[in-house]
């Protein structure tokens, strides 16, 4: 749980703070877990590619980027400028709890 969100991995549910239940696929738990395990952590774009999409050869993709604006839009209170899902630029991402 962080900024009163809830997310069971397990049953792939999620409590937002204004209380709206989401449900996520497969992909979005994979990405958000990773995210999670390594808060505070920036996860490179090609360990987010191999780990949540089986990627050996990295793609120049915005699917990650198209994940993680979702992320922001469902759990940052100001998804223009988020506290939680941060970009490193040219890196990849980090989450801060």
């Amino acid at each position: 749980s962080f900024s009163n969100n809830y997310i069971d991995f397990d049953s792939l549910e999620v409590k937002l703070a204004n209380g709206e239940t989401l449900h996520l696929t497969k992909t979005e738990s994979l990405l958000l877990k990773l995210l999670i395990e390594n808060k505070n952590s920036v996860v490179s774009r090609e360990k987010i590619l191999q780990t949540v999409w089986g990627y050996q050869v990295y793609p120049n993709t915005r699917t990650i980027d198209n994940f993680i604006a979702n992320f922001r839009k469902h759990f940052e209170r100001d998804s223009k400028n988020p506290v939680h899902f941060i970009s490193i630029r040219g890196v990849g991402y980090k989450f801060k709890e």
